[in-house]
């Protein structure tokens, strides 16, 4: 059997686990074409509540989803032109990226975003990881809650360590950025100044030497780019001289054509 046909029986077995999985979508058709196929089951995945799954049903998904990545192509440490010094900028997918650690532009739940097919990066990591990480999620936010109440959500720029799971990187590191709802406010760039330095604390004190920022709080939370990309590299400059050669490489990830210039602009 060819990979392609291998790839086709994981995602028709894992696309009827996951209907059985559920009781809302356990009666929901299923299309006979593969891209149909595999926004559904990415939508399943989505949707789903974090709890236990059998274990070949795990094995299924994490074959399926390391299929996955080599279709997408892994983004090797080598293959990302350094800008100046130890830093990078890298335009694309920020799941294909094999580094110690991604950052994730999480919510204050922590338990990543629950709608089906959402473009949102927390999505995205979500999906490609696989359904643990939304369990490792939900085990640490217990955790929490047991310490500090049943209404705990994540406070903004604290950042939250898992693993990656099926994704390239080795782990990921979730954070909550600042939410911007009208006028920009010296606060607000305070706290996303601390979403970089929080995580690269983390990052310098469980060995991580090499870590792929997202965009923090520019998509649904509204940060201003151009003013975010200032922060960000601001603050990354000012760590590093704090703390010089702890890490192998810092990586600014972008999506859009707009944050690629602002970054290349800030670090020329």
């Amino acid at each position: 059997m060819n990979k392609l046909s291998r790839q086709e029986e994981r995602l028709d077995y894992l696309l009827e686990a996951f209907k059985a999985d559920s009781e809302n979508y356990k009666n929901i058709g299923v299309s006979d074409k593969r891209a149909e196929k595999e926004q559904l089951l990415r939508s399943l995945m989505n949707v789903r509540m974090p709890k236990e799954l059998p274990d070949q049903v795990i094995r299924v998904q994490d074959e399926y989803l390391g299929a996955c990545a080599e279709e997408k192509g892994i983004v090797r440490l080598e293959d990302i032109p350094l800008i100046k010094d130890n830093i990078s900028i890298w335009q694309g997918d920020i799941t294909r990226l094999e580094v110690d650690a991604i950052v994730n532009a999480a919510n204050s739940m922590m338990l990543g975003c629950f709608l089906p097919m959402h473009t949102c990066i927390d999505n995205q990591i979500h999906t490609f990881a696989g359904v643990q990480l939304r369990q490792e999620c939900n085990d640490k936010m217990d955790q929490l809650r047991e310490r500090f109440g049943n209404d705990y959500e994540q406070p903004t720029s604290i950042p939250m360590l898992t693993e990656a799971y099926n994704l390239p990187a080795k782990k990921v590191v979730h954070i909550v950025g600042p939410i911007v709802c009208g006028r920009l406010t010296p606060d607000l760039e305070k706290k996303l100044e601390d979403c970089y330095t929080n995580t690269l604390d983390m990052c310098l004190k469980n060995g991580l030497k090499s870590l792929a920022f997202c965009c923090i709080s520019t998509g649904v939370f509204h940060f201003p780019n151009k003013r975010a990309a200032e922060i960000a590299t601001e603050a990354v400059a000012k760590w590093s001289l704090r703390h010089p050669n702890s890490m192998d490489r810092i990586i600014f990830n972008v999506f859009k054509d707009e944050g690629k210039k602002y970054y290349e602009e800030l670090l020329r």
